[in-house]
Parts: C-alpha cells; structure tokens; sequence
C-alpha cells in the first residue's frame, strides 16, 4: 500500500490534519488512516468500513480476513462493515446483497476533525439510482467514526424524501480474539434472544454467554454494557451503545465457515462479532425529515 505523497484532492478540500492521512489502500481503494499519542486507525470509502483500531498500549482491535476481496462491488470480511437497509437477506428479493447496498458502496469523505486526544471522520452516502433498484427510500446516510482512547461510531440517517422510511441496521463490529472458544461474554445474563440457528427461536441467556458451535443470536431489548473477556490476550473490549435495541452475536464456526470464501482456513477461530443493531422488530421508523442516530462505543482495558 502505498501512501499518495502529493496533496489529494481531499487534502486540499478538507485540510486534512497531521495526524491523518488519505492514502490508497488494499485493491487501490482510498482509505483514510489516523495515527496519533491515542494509536492508530483506518476507514476506507468502500463501505464506511472501519478495518484497524489499534489504541495506544494494546493491540490490533478488529479482524480482518487475510483473503478478504478489496474490490468494488464486493463487501470486505471483517473490520466494521455497516449493514443498511436490510439484516440478513432482504426478506421480499433472495436476490438482493444481504445485509443491504451501503457496504459495497464507494462513499464520499465529508470532514477530517483532530483535537489533542482523537480523529473524527465523517463520510456520507445517498439514495441514487443504484440504491433504488433494491430499495425506494430516499436517505442521506453520514458516518462518523472518532479514533481515540475510545472508539466512537455514530450512524445518521436522515429521511430526505416525502414518504416514511423503515429500515434495519447494524454496525457489524468483528473484534479480534485469540480463540472464540475460549473467551465469554458478560452483560447478556437474563436477557431475551432470537436464536437464528433454530429459525429464530426465542430462548433466553443463561449466564456468560460462550461460543461452542456456529452462533447466530440477536439479544432484544438490550441497553446495558456488553464486555468481551479474552484470557488469553489478557483483555476486554468493552460495547457500549445508544439508541440500538439489539446486539447480535455471530460467529460462523467451522461448518459455516467453509462456505465463506473470503475467510482463510481457521480463520474463525480468530474473532466474535458482537453488533450494536436495530433489526426485526427493532426495526427503525422514520418520517420524512426525520433523523436517527445509531452510536457504538468500544475500549479496551487489561484483565
């Protein structure tokens, strides 16, 4: 990857700080990437797609698959991908992009903000002619990612047209663990879920939750903090959120693994997704001019 050297055109539209820098990226995609006394991180206009966190005294955050296709048109494995307007399959069009258009999407950088502690970036995308073919809402879609102590990520969607809006959404968040067999879940204990793996069953969590075979559990009505335990890379990374009602908590195992081709051998192994959302029932009403906000908060401390 090779960094553009010369001032870009967002350089000089935005007045891009010290502390990032607009580069191109895997498969020549521009990215935006931060660095700082906070750490380090990286955004790419494919997608709005976060795909590296790494706060200061700690490692690598997130996952991302060494055979991911960093190609348009194709979502990239692992990292943060957003899910937007649809979860899952579209459920009326089989041949619709699950988990919705926006991540395969070039999006366009609408602001770089630095202070002495944290990176904000801001890119946005629309409802066009492309997103009507699967859809016919009209949108104005802004995320705004800060890098920092903290990882911060506040989706916005304004309903720009006449009629109302109702979408499903989810921030797609694969953190990185040593091994998912051996980490837990705290914060789940009591709460209600639908089990995808039985055809949305709903059954309800009994203590941590623990990862034993392919999973696929969107918890309902949930407010509190989520902690992810890894005992073997002596860390919890810490889910907070605001305005989602579901946090859905995936991970593909071997047998669903196999038949994701963008995943490299074992490479399940390697994370836990666990997805500030608002889906199924939890799905957003918006009216026309309405807004919405959707934030996931992430930090990481020692065990």
């Amino acid at each position: 990857m090779d960094e553009v050297s010369t001032p870009t055109e967002p350089d000089r539209r935005f007045g891009i700080p010290a502390d990032a820098t607009v580069c191109e990226g895997n498969g020549a995609l521009p990215k935006v990437r931060v660095s700082g006394s906070f750490g380090e991180g990286e955004m790419y206009l494919h997608g709005a797609h976060v795909t590296s966190w790494k706060p200061a005294g700690h490692d690598e955050a997130l996952f991302v698959s060494t055979k991911s296709r960093w190609q348009e048109g194709q979502a990239i494995r692992g990292g943060i991908p957003i899910c937007f307007p649809w979860f899952r399959a579209k459920a009326d069009d089989p041949n619709a992009p699950a988990h919705g258009f926006v991540r395969t999407k070039s999006w366009r950088l609408e602001s770089i903000v630095e202070n002495e502690s944290e990176v904000s970036v801001s890119m946005f995308t629309e409802s066009d002619d492309l997103t009507r073919r699967w859809w016919p809402g009209e949108f104005r879609l802004v995320h705004r990612v800060t890098f920092g102590s903290e990882l911060r990520m506040e989706l916005v969607c304004t309903n720009t047209g006449t009629k109302p809006l109702k979408f499903e959404e989810a921030l797609h968040t694969y953190n990185r663990v040593a091994n998912v067999q051996d980490v837990r879940l705290q914060g789940l204990d009591g709460v209600s879920f639908l089990d995808n793996m039985k055809s949305n069953q709903e059954k309800t969590q009994g203590g941590d939750v623990t990862i034993a075979s392919q999973t696929d559990s969107a918890y309902r009505n949930t407010q509190s903090v989520v902690d992810l335990l890894d005992p073997i890379k002596n860390r919890r990374i810490r889910l907070r959120k605001e305005h989602s009602l579901n946090t859905v908590v995936w991970n593909p195992w071997t047998d669903g693994a196999e038949r994701l081709r963008d995943l490299g051998p074992g490479e399940w192994r390697q994370f836990l997704c666990v997805e500030a959302s608002n889906i199924m029932g939890a799905a957003v009403d918006l009216a026309p001019g309405q807004q919405h906000m959707m934030a996931a908060m992430i930090t990481i401390e020692k065990l």
